[in-house]
């Protein structure tokens, strides 16, 4: 019997162990950090609003509420800029709901700020009404009205997802990123001084030269058989695309000639539209439905290009002149729409390009062919941007600075970054790597790549973060 009590005591005892544990643990709130998602950022000249985010450190528990209190320097609300909340006392009222994990506001730019003045509104979170709540982190923000670098920020380009529909170009300086949806374009026309055309990559596009001048000469039966070996994922096709570190001398299309008998046809596998089927969870599904091919001829015009074009079995061809723009790397022509289209921003407005690319890589005893990469970046060779990698092992991201920058080794290569930053298999960013960049204003950053999915696991959804050093 007393063997019974201790057993039924002991019982007791450990069932209100657990029960305690268990309100114990229900009581246990974890901290709500509230912070900036970025310390600054800068209106470009035709900017007209800037969106400013406040990011939680997990989901809010409950509604609430956070106050900010701003100064300005050089500019007066009201009359150079507004926000969205509203406020006409010095401080904004930033509501959040149950469930948020983030809150942001709008400044409205009224009118452009001079140059070379100091034109700033900087915002400080004050309180946030939550009682685990804590301001830790960026706990400041400051817009500047004319356009500064950066200091750093975190990005998430807009990739769109598993099928990967968007190239993404990225400006560091003024955390702008612009996209376009990747099939969109097909032919890219040099700006520089080189007479080039470039095909596109981000569709596994493919260029062949014929051995004459006569387009209505080719036919669908006159390269049947060269039609089979314009491919990607293949060995002894390299010749077929374009050198991938950007070098604009060795573009698919060669030199275009200022002497017209010189300017051969070329056969233009068209690649593929963006894929509409849904890919595996942690997978990608980049190609969808094949978009034939075309029959071009590329002369010279005095500084301008004449592009020649025509389906594979047609007797007449369409015409279209292209005249160079300094602005921009390139002109680019889309045979879906015979027109030019925009897709790349200024040149030198941008230095980080997302997006799926054509590589070509050894398959085996130096027999180069193309081969098809999701989730690549490129950086802005033709707008003079550099870039290097650096290891962790040797220098730490975190203690990186300026006097640990080595100006010899900036390469103007495109695939500096390229898919080195991550790892399909494990579904991971590389941790021991980072990458120094220059743009052509001579501002240096460095990189860190934070995300290669998202929290589901699904590609197509990348982020990194970057400090101007």
């Amino acid at each position: 019997m007393k063997k019974q009590l201790i057993i039924i005591k002991a019982t007791l005892l450990l069932m209100l162990v657990i029960s305690c544990n268990k309100e114990d643990s229900q009581d246990i709130v974890p901290e709500f950090v509230v912070a900036f998602e970025n310390k600054d950022a800068s209106f470009t000249a035709t900017e007209k609003r800037k969106k400013v985010k406040l990011v939680f450190s997990n989901t809010s528990r409950s509604a609430g509420t956070i106050i900010l209190e701003y100064t300005e320097s050089g500019v007066v609300y009201g009359e150079d800029y507004t926000t969205l909340p509203a406020t006409s006392s010095g401080s904004i009222e930033l509501p959040f709901k149950e469930g948020q994990k983030q809150v942001s506001f709008t400044i409205n730019k009224l009118k452009n700020a001079l140059e070379d003045t100091a034109n700033t509104v900087s915002f400080t979170i004050k309180q946030v009404s939550l009682a685990n709540a804590i301001i830790q982190g960026n706990t400041n923000f400051a817009l500047n009205f004319t356009e500064v670098a950066s200091s750093g920020a975190i990005i998430a380009p807009l990739v769109g997802g598993p099928n990967q529909p968007n190239q993404v170009y990225v400006d560091l300086s003024s955390q702008l990123q612009t996209q376009v949806k990747r099939d969109t374009w097909d032919l890219g026309f040099y700006n520089g001084d080189e007479f080039r055309v470039k095909i596109n990559g981000a569709i596994f596009m493919g260029a062949a030269k014929l051995g004459t001048t006569d387009l209505n000469s080719v036919t669908e039966n006159s390269v049947a058989t060269l039609q089979v070996q314009i491919k990607t994922s293949a060995p002894n096709t390299g010749q077929y695309f374009d050198e991938p570190t950007g070098d604009i001398t060795k573009t698919a299309i060669e030199k275009i000639s200022a002497i017209d008998s010189e300017n051969f046809v070329y056969l233009i596998k068209l690649g593929f539209k963006v894929s509409q089927k849904a890919a595996e969870n942690g997978s990608v599904e980049l190609s969808g439905d094949a978009r034939g091919w075309k029959k071009i001829r590329v002369l010279k015009q005095s500084s301008s290009y004449v592009l020649q074009y025509a389906n594979l079995n047609d007797v007449d061809y369409n015409e279209i002149t292209i005249s160079k723009k300094a602005d921009f790397n390139f002109n680019f022509f889309s045979f879906d729409t015979e027109r030019l289209v925009n897709i790349e921003p200024n040149k030198n407005k941008w230095d980080l390009n997302f997006t799926v690319f054509t590589n070509v890589i050894d398959f085996g005893n130096g027999s180069l062919g193309g081969y098809g990469f999701s989730d690549f970046v490129t950086t802005n060779v033709y707008g003079n941007v550099s870039a290097y990698q650096v290891l962790t092992e040797d220098v730490a991201y975190d203690t990186f600075n300026a006097s640990n920058v080595n100006e010899l080794l900036f390469m103007l290569d495109k695939t500096v970054i390229g898919s080195n930053w991550r790892s399909v298999f494990s579904r991971l960013t590389k941790s021991d790597r980072f990458y120094v960049l220059k743009d052509e204003s001579g501002n240096i950053y460095k990189i860190r790549f934070n995300n290669l999915v998202d929290e589901r696991g699904e590609r197509g959804y990348p982020s990194f973060e970057y400090s101007k050093l």
